[in-house]
């Protein structure tokens, strides 16, 4: 089906449930002689995997990435590429109290409307388990991508209310050391011990809390993205808000930018530092996000992302059941308090999935 595909030129398709016996993806439309880099590839699914820390789901996964088809002698071949992540650690009967229950802001009630049928078991395809598929496709694009110098970096900027500071923007290298150096994955070290602490808290109360992750991309070259309908802002708010548990995408000013005069909003142009002629032009300030009229103009890309409380609590909630009774649910198991330090890689992932896509695109435009 058409909803399980992402992209155009570089499209993928993913497949597999929660519980079931593997998740994976194909990639189509990658270019030929592609260096593929396996400790890379299975680096990003390791940010990923479930039983990180404290504050995160104990579910035990390698997410062990093994790759089936369309590389040869360590390049990509320019066929299709399909990779397979066995699940390793379900444990399906921590489920079997929801089977005919539905969870409180879950897609169970809603997948059974739309299916007629549903698997219960970690809440099958819906599930974030997923995403690793994405990851594992979405580092296929950054080795691409970083073919043409192309960085991306995220972090989780908020939890709760707790926000980090700005950044001031250093090398990648020097923030990817920051982040990784904490198990909240934030690139501002006093802030991520506060965060740790509310997590760790919630998650004794048996409680759960939302976040916000922000994402860099750097050295994007002018003229990626469509000018109607395949806007390259709107391609990543789309990439974004399909990732489990996102409630909201900005890029640039966002919001805020609604509440300032054109007079204060706009980016100037400024000339190209002495000795650099040919360089890009460049604005004094960057609240259009580094991209104007929906095409990239050379500017550092920024986003956020806001992800909602993870619906599964260890708290007893009044429900329904799919014949319309009362009943109770409680979680159990194994989940996350808090979704965002996981899903940095998975924002880094659909970011890289859409340049790499945009990237081939704008290939052919014009003579």
């Amino acid at each position: 089906m058409a909803g399980n595909s992402f992209g155009q030129l570089f499209r993928i398709t993913t497949f597999g449930e929660s519980h079931g016996e593997a998740i994976g993806v194909i990639i189509d439309g990658c270019p030929s002689n592609l260096v593929v880099d396996m400790d890379f590839i299975q680096s990003e699914l390791d940010k990923r995997k479930p039983g990180q820390s404290k504050i995160t789901t104990q579910r035990k996964e390698s997410d062990t990435v093994q790759i089936l088809s369309g590389v040869f002698e360590g390049k990509t071949t320019g066929t299709p590429i399909a990779m397979i992540i066995p699940n390793e650690d379900q444990r399906s009967k921590d489920y079997s109290h929801i089977k005919d229950a539905y969870r409180p802001s879950h897609a169970d009630y809603t997948y059974d409307a739309k299916y007629g049928h549903r698997d219960h078991r970690g809440g099958g395809r819906s599930s974030a388990r997923e995403t690793a598929a994405r990851v594992a496709a979405g580092a296929i694009a950054k080795l691409l991508l970083q073919q043409s110098g192309i960085q991306i970096f995220a972090h989780v900027s908020a939890a709760g209310t707790i926000e980090a500071p700005l950044l001031s923007i250093n090398s990648i290298s020097e923030l990817l050391q920051i982040r990784e150096s904490n198990i909240v994955r934030c690139a501002d070290p006093a802030t991520a011990n506060q965060m740790i602490e509310l997590i760790d808290g919630i998650r004794k109360e048996g409680d759960t809390i939302g976040g916000k992750i922000s994402c860099l991309v750097k050295n994007c070259p002018v003229g990626l993205g469509e000018p109607v309908f395949d806007k390259l802002h709107a391609d990543l708010g789309k990439a974004m808000l399909s990732i489990n548990a996102v409630h909201g995408f900005d890029y640039g000013s966002g919001f805020a930018g609604s509440e300032m005069r054109g007079s204060e909003h706009n980016d100037l142009f400024v000339a190209p530092a002495e000795g650099h002629e040919n360089s890009n032009f460049r604005t004094l300030t960057n609240y259009s996000g580094g991209i104007q009229g929906g095409i990239s103009n050379g500017m550092d890309i920024t986003f956020r992302v806001a992800f909602k409380p993870v619906a599964t609590i260890m708290q007893n909630q009044a429900s329904l059941d799919s014949a319309g009774n009362a009943a109770n649910v409680q979680g159990k198991g194994r989940h996350d308090p808090c979704v965002v330090p996981r899903a940095v890689a998975i924002v880094e992932a659909m970011a890289a999935l859409v340049l790499a896509d945009h990237l081939l695109r704008n290939r052919v435009i014009r003579l």
